[in-house]
């Protein structure tokens, strides 16, 4: 089975044609040649692509370039502005467009937005509409998470990075897996996965991360292998772990069985976007 991350970010130099809205501590740039050839380096057949909201907010148009070139290797998902009185036309219009399976709403803390803001109302029915799945982040808010998932039964959703706040740099917090009993008890949601993505930076120890296992198999035995799809979350990862360390490790523990692991590592994920790499380059 084709080995498929559930999130990656590429992204062009800070340049005045496409300037990035916040600079975080990333290299200078990853363009999707060159997260296409860290892929090859490690047997990843595909990613699911999350333009970079950080960098480019809600103008997803570098990841459409990107899929454009490499058409067999990457899917798209933009995020979708709650603020925007139009974004159900945006939905519908992304919906057009070559490569795309999915949207993305952000639910951070600090923001304050409500599970019940009438802009959420407008892109979940948007999203059922035009059968996309939403990739939800929610970390560190998984109480409203749940509440948004609740309200929506027909919507399905994407829960990104473990719903576990990740750290973009080292160390690992003290308590990195705090949250897991929430985590857990969203996995009686049917209409709800979970990206295992980002994971090895929650480890407190050196690579290859032993100590993620034990919490991780208590989110397999919850969810399973079926609802679970295994991702890097690089280039955010990146002053944490780099590509090809945040990707051995799942290839190589004997954790897991060889058909977990095809699950784990695309299975899961080709099931919840419908999409599956055709080409290596």
């Amino acid at each position: 089975m084709a080995i498929i991350d559930s999130q990656v970010h590429a992204y062009e130099a800070n340049t005045p044609k496409r300037p990035w809205a916040t600079v975080p501590n990333w290299p200078a740039q990853v363009t999707g040649d060159e997260m296409v050839a860290a892929m090859d380096k490690v047997g990843v057949d595909g990613a699911i692509f999350i333009s970079s909201f950080s960098m480019y907010r809600y103008d997803a148009s570098y990841a459409v370039e990107v899929q454009r070139a490499h058409p067999g290797r990457m899917a798209i998902v933009k995020p979708v502005d709650p603020d925007d009185p139009a974004v159900a036309d945006v939905v519908a219009e992304w919906k057009k467009t070559p490569g795309t399976v999915g949207i993305r709403i952000m639910l951070r803390k600090e923001e304050g937005r409500a599970a019940t803001d009438p802009g959420f109302e407008r892109i979940l029915k948007a999203a059922v509409r035009h059968d996309f799945p939403v990739n939800i982040l929610c970390w560190d808010n998984l109480d409203a998470g749940a509440a948004i998932i609740d309200r929506h039964p027909d919507v399905r959703f994407i829960l990104d990075h473990l719903g576990i706040l990740q750290p973009r740099v080292p160390p690992a917090p003290p308590e990195p897996w705090a949250d897991l009993p929430k985590v857990l008890e969203l996995a009686k949601r049917p209409n709800v996965v979970i990206k295992v993505s980002g994971a090895c930076t929650l480890s407190k120890e050196p690579y290859p991360f032993p100590d993620i296992w034990d919490p991780l198999a208590r989110i397999f035995d919850a969810w399973g292998f079926e609802r679970c799809l295994w991702g890097t979350d690089w280039t955010r990862a990146f002053a944490v772990v780099d590509y090809e360390k945040a990707v051995r490790p799942f290839i190589e523990t004997t954790r897991l069985s060889a058909s977990e692991r095809a699950m784990l590592m695309g299975g899961a994920c080709a099931k919840a976007y419908g999409w599956s790499p055709t080409t290596r380059s």
